[in-house]
């Protein structure tokens, strides 16, 4: 009995130990495709953009569809051979496309402080006239 106890002690680290091989291969080669995996545009401008760029962008992008994925192919091969090293916010960009011929136009709003709320400009006029 005891004999027939340890053998099937042995089966089961035996299968227990292929099981963890198994998954130490699988997740080996996981890792293996994540390395080999080309990174994508977005990748490469996460790099560069910072602050409000990723804003400006996406508005600039919904303003001008044909024309942005022209100029987001310039940013990345600019950072792909390193003419693009340095970070670039939101101001900058907004000031790039203005450059390049791109009014990109931003909704802006103006508010203050009023007793400790943030008021436009519209509810303060309401409010005052009322």
């Amino acid at each position: 009995m005891d004999e027939e106890l340890l053998k099937l002690k042995q089966r089961r680290l035996l299968e227990l130990q292929r099981q963890m091989l198994k998954k130490q291969s699988e997740e080996k080669e996981k890792q293996e495709e994540e390395l080999v995996k080309e990174p994508t545009n977005q990748d490469y401008l996460n790099r560069i953009f910072i602050g409000r760029a990723w804003e400006i962008f996406r508005t600039a992008y919904a303003q001008y569809p044909q024309l942005l994925p022209q100029i987001e192919t310039q940013f990345v091969e600019s950072i792909k051979t390193g003419k693009i090293n340095e970070k670039i916010n939101g101001a900058e960009l907004f000031q790039f496309f203005r450059q390049i011929g791109i009014p990109v136009r931003l909704k802006t709003k103006i508010r203050y402080a009023e007793k400790g709320e943030l008021k436009t400009l519209e509810e303060k006029i309401k409010s005052d006239l009322s």
